[in-house]
């Protein structure tokens, strides 16, 4: 026999494939991209290429796979895939969108978003936050002037007595939770230096222009300043903050993104728990509270000062000026007179509210005059003009301001108009005598 020449060869060659190819099917066929040595190396020139410009991670990977494919075949024998495909596209998955175990940018994603706060006034409004903020995972840090660390323990707080102790764990955000008389002393004490100069510093007062620019003031002018105002405590909030509305108003933030960032998953911790959120300028916070707020708390204890009890036939509305005082009593008086003194709207409310209190007395007193004229002056044996002079002159004693208190004491010491006790039951006796 003669030695199979070359197209002996190509021949076999041929028949091999064709026999191969018809037992594969159509769909699980991989056929390279590439056979040629040029196009492999252009391939390859291309891909070191696109890794000198700096390209994306997907590109990267695609002219990985395109070059690796490229190098795989150098015949043009189909070869059979190792896993069969599936009958439905919906599933196919890409390698590049397939989760990977080096790839962490979700679970980097996530962390961001978690904060390291510091609380700086660990009193019942301190410890109250700390509460909602650990439950949404953040890490809470705590100082104060008393000795809370079991309470913080407790909720999964660090405590620290020390504040340099305190800032040297360069919390995310610094949130000032003291009282308005307090908070002061506590910013000029406090070592800001040994935070990171980018530090989120919030105050959490009932009042706003004056932490505004004590912040202002007194911090560096690398640090962010953030006011906030949540308008419940720990009784109208130990529920659910839903509906409850929060103040805040942006002072200072610096233009990085990740300085906005920082800001918006702070309030977005609030309006994760249904806060309506409020932005106001801290100049209008104050006015606004004067007239809602501090006349609340000022109601609240005059009400309170009455010593009101509890009856067998309340109504909704006094059962509503009971819950007022309840909770105006839960107040210190440091904080209703911090809402006074560092308020400048707080005066003039408060002249109102006594003006107006003056108004309403005068209404109930000038329902009286009927009355006084009726008991001061008999009428029945007057002439017109007798009559007509003495209501002239009964108009002009109500008229008289020292007339009307010498009125309002003599009702509130006789309990009785236009004369003494005895005068009224001599009058009643003369009444009932018979005529001689």
């Amino acid at each position: 026999a003669r030695p199979p020449t070359r197209s002996d060869i190509s021949a076999t060659q041929a028949r091999m494939s064709a026999h191969v190819a018809s037992s594969v099917p159509a769909r699980a066929r991989v056929y390279p991209r590439a056979s040629t040595v040029s196009t492999r190396r252009a391939s390859a020139t291309g891909t070191r290429a696109r890794f000198e410009t700096g390209s994306s991670r997907a590109d990267r990977c695609r002219s990985l796979s395109a070059r690796d494919g490229c190098l795989a075949g150098a015949s043009r024998v189909p070869c059979r895939a190792s896993t069969p495909a599936r009958s439905n596209a919906r599933f196919a998955v890409s390698a590049l969108d397939a989760a990977m175990p080096f790839d962490n940018e979700a679970r980097a994603a996530k962390r961001l978003r978690k904060l390291k706060i510091g609380i700086v006034g660990f009193g019942n409004f301190g410890q109250f936050l700390a509460r909602r903020f650990i439950q949404n995972e953040h890490t809470v840090i705590a100082t104060s002037r008393g000795d809370y660390e079991d309470a913080a323990k407790k909720m999964g707080a660090r405590y620290y007595r020390d504040p340099d102790d305190f800032c040297e764990q360069h919390p995310d955000v610094v949130i000032f939770a003291t009282s308005i008389l307090s908070t002061e002393a506590t910013i000029n004490s406090f070592p800001v230096q040994r935070l990171r100069r980018n530090t989120l510093v919030a105050d959490v007062l009932s009042v706003k222009q004056f932490p505004k620019q004590l912040f202002l003031q007194r911090l560096p002018d690398d640090f962010d300043i953030l006011c906030l105002h949540p308008m419940f405590g720990p009784d109208s909030g130990k529920g659910t903050w839903k509906a409850l509305p929060l103040v805040y108003d942006k002072v200072r933030v610096g233009d990085e993104q990740s300085r906005r960032d920082r800001v918006d998953n702070l309030l977005g911790i609030f309006a994760d728990e249904g806060c309506r959120m409020v932005e106001m300028s801290c100049e209008e916070h104050d006015r606004q509270a004067a007239s809602s707020q501090f006349i609340t708390h000022t109601v609240g204890r005059m009400l309170g000062s009455m010593e009101l009890a509890d009856t067998t036939i309340n109504t909704k509305g006094y059962e509503s000026l009971l819950n007022l005082v309840n909770n105006t009593s839960n107040d210190s008086f440091d904080l209703y007179y911090g809402l006074f003194m560092y308020n400048k709207n707080a005066t003039q409310e408060l002249n109102r509210l006594e003006l107006a209190f003056s108004q309403v007395k005068a209404q109930l007193f000038d329902r009286l005059h009927t009355l006084i004229r009726d008991d001061i002056f008999d009428i029945d044996g007057s002439s017109p003009e007798q009559l007509k002079k003495a209501w002239e002159k009964a108009g002009e004693n109500m008229n008289e301001r020292g007339y009307k208190e010498r009125l309002i004491d003599q009702v509130n010491s006789t309990g009785v108009i236009g004369g003494s006790r005895d005068e009224h039951a001599g009058k009643g006796a003369e009444s009932e005598a018979p005529s001689r």
